[in-house]
């Protein structure tokens, strides 16, 4: 019989199921966050999915994407790298080419119109009065200048409808068979990381002194030196994963419990939040920083 505890051990240790299997991260320091959704499924024999849906802006990638991950006991579908199972699929909801005629990396073209959306012409802005209407500070690293973030931002605020995940997209991991039983467009949440600490036994690192011997010894690396400062680090990362589990976890926050009463019961009832939601991209200032 399926139990609150069971859903909340698959999101604790949902950064514990291989390097590419994540809990969801709305910070994430490589994309600017613009928009997200939270959906709830439940089926019959105790199946049951969460999928999360995270619009963001990556420089790196050039591109604006739409990354889902789920959660649940009944995935399928699921990708795979380096031989380990992803708990993701990221999809493109504006066309590449309306994209790539309207930027100019990192920022819009003074003479961008639209962008081409599902098949939708959305308007683009390039006039200031717009996005401060709209509560979308510029930050204008030169004067006028646009970035794409900041123009996703506003058009999503007037068009948030066709960014949103479809359902095709949202069952790319989830069997059709489960019912979407609660959608979410705001919640409280905490983003929890984990960082890998793969333990490195002495004749590890006694191998890797002597591999790089010829570069260590003139910078008067030791092998007591390199011993000293390689458990040091294993010790701060350790102590990094101990706060985060302790703090972040879906377990330690009030959410996921009542989503997880949710499933359980498939009552919506039991969702009745008393912290204030904070999934809006302005609460969420380090997404995009690196």
């Amino acid at each position: 019989m399926l139990s609150d505890e069971e859903i909340i051990t698959t999101l604790d240790y949902s950064n514990s199921r291989g390097y590419y299997s994540h809990f969801t991260s709305l910070g994430h320091p490589y994309s600017y966050l613009i928009d997200c959704r939270l959906n709830v499924f439940r089926g019959d024999n105790d199946q049951w999915a969460i999928a999360i849906e995270r619009l963001g802006y990556n420089p790196r990638g050039g591109m604006i994407d739409l990354e889902i991950d789920y959660f649940g006991n009944c995935l399928i579908n699921q990708k795979e790298y380096n031989g380990q199972l992803t708990n993701s699929h990221t999809f493109f909801p504006i066309d590449n080419d309306s994209y790539l005629e309207s930027i100019e990396e990192p920022c819009l073209k003074a003479d961008a119109t639209h962008w081409l959306v599902r098949g939708i012409k959305v308007p683009l802005s390039t006039n200031k009065q717009d996005y401060f209407d709209k509560g979308v500070d510029l930050k204008e690293h030169e004067p006028g200048e646009i970035g794409i973030e900041e123009a996703a931002r506003l058009v999503v605020i007037n068009h948030r409808d066709i960014f949103r995940a479809t359902d095709s997209e949202l069952y790319a991991s989830i069997p059709m068979d489960l019912e979407k039983i609660l959608v979410l467009d705001e919640w409280h949440h905490k983003d929890f990381n984990e960082i890998d600490v793969p333990a490195m036994t002495d004749e590890q690192l006694k191998s890797l002194w002597e591999l790089n011997r010829k570069t260590y010894e003139p910078m008067g690396m030791t092998l007591e030196t390199l011993t000293f400062m390689t458990r040091q680090q294993e010790n701060s990362k350790t102590d990094y994963n101990k706060r985060q589990w302790e703090e972040n976890r879906p377990g330690s926050c009030e959410t996921w419990p009542m989503l997880a009463k949710v499933i359980v019961t498939t009552d919506t009832a039991h969702y009745k939040p008393m912290l204030a939601p904070n999934t809006h991209w302005l609460n969420w200032p380090e997404s995009g920083s690196l």
